[in-house]
């Protein structure tokens, strides 16, 4: 049995990671945490997730829930994703990241972590069409090399709060290293005004946001006179929780160290 905490068990990731783990016979919930400002503090996250009763209250308290956990998984906001990896790392809990906007300098805490014993995955997204979609973008853009213009469209809801989103941060990466390029200086974030003639080595990223998109990417790779374009919708949440068990899963029995989706998949 894998016991799981739930880092952000009110918010609408963490009520579905909730009804995730009550639907697995192999997992229990044992935690759930939330912020000090939340309405819903002592309530039982199992109630809050519409899955009825779990006995698991939600609560601030990171060290209580983490004595008795195997595995923690956190879709939060940046700095409590990270106060709750330092926690979990001195009690050797493994954790399951699918927060976005970390920064590079948070990477590299994560990393450490890792190097230093701790058990991490950490993915963009969680989904396994997306992480597919990214062996796929990696795949195609060898093959096709620099003949072929690269643009990466994605769509979110207008709740969102981060651009581009972390999945098409994480396309863009995958698609200038498969060109010897620098996503650092070959991506375009948009265009405005007159931008000029498309550079050869270019990278376009365009963030779209609207209505309750749970996640649309798709990957245009364009030359004169064809166009080739891979595409990944989700229609709901519940495809990244479903993907993030399968994480906590492959941590149960993985040896120290900072994994991806493409880790827990065999993809690589």
């Amino acid at each position: 049995m894998i016991r799981v905490t739930i880092q952000g068990a009110a918010g609408r990731m963490g009520r579905m990671l909730v009804a995730q783990v009550a639907a697995n016979a192999d997992m229990k919930l044992v935690g759930a945490t939330e912020m000090a400002a939340s309405p819903l503090l002592g309530q039982d996250a199992g109630i809050v997730a519409g899955v009825g009763a779990l006995d698991v209250a939600l609560t601030t308290d990171m060290d209580a829930c983490l004595a008795q956990s195997d595995v923690v998984i956190a879709f939060t906001a940046p700095e409590p994703t990270m106060e709750m990896a330092r926690k979990a790392a001195a009690k050797n809990v493994a954790m399951v990241i699918g927060t976005t906007g970390l920064q590079a300098a948070q990477k590299e805490e994560l990393a450490t972590l890792a190097k230093q014993g701790s058990r991490i995955v950490f993915a963009p997204n969680m989904s396994v069409g997306v992480n597919l979609l990214f062996a796929l973008c990696n795949q195609v853009a060898r093959l096709l090399g620099d003949d072929y213009d690269i643009e990466v469209v994605e769509m979110h809801h207008n709740q969102k709060k981060d651009a581009p989103s972390g999945t098409a941060a994480r396309l863009g990466e995958i698609l200038a290293e498969a060109r010897g390029l620098s996503y650092d200086k070959n991506v375009t974030h948009g265009r405005f005004g007159l931008p000029g003639a498309r550079p050869k080595n270019e990278i376009g990223m365009h963030s779209l946001r609207g209505g309750d998109v749970g996640g649309d990417h798709t990957v245009i790779f364009a030359t004169s006179g064809e166009r080739i374009e891979l595409t990944h919708k989700a229609a709901s949440r519940e495809t990244f929780a479903k993907g993030a068990m399968r994480a906590a899963r492959f941590l149960a029995d993985a040896k120290p160290g900072l994994y991806d989706m493409q880790d827990v998949l065999h993809l690589k």
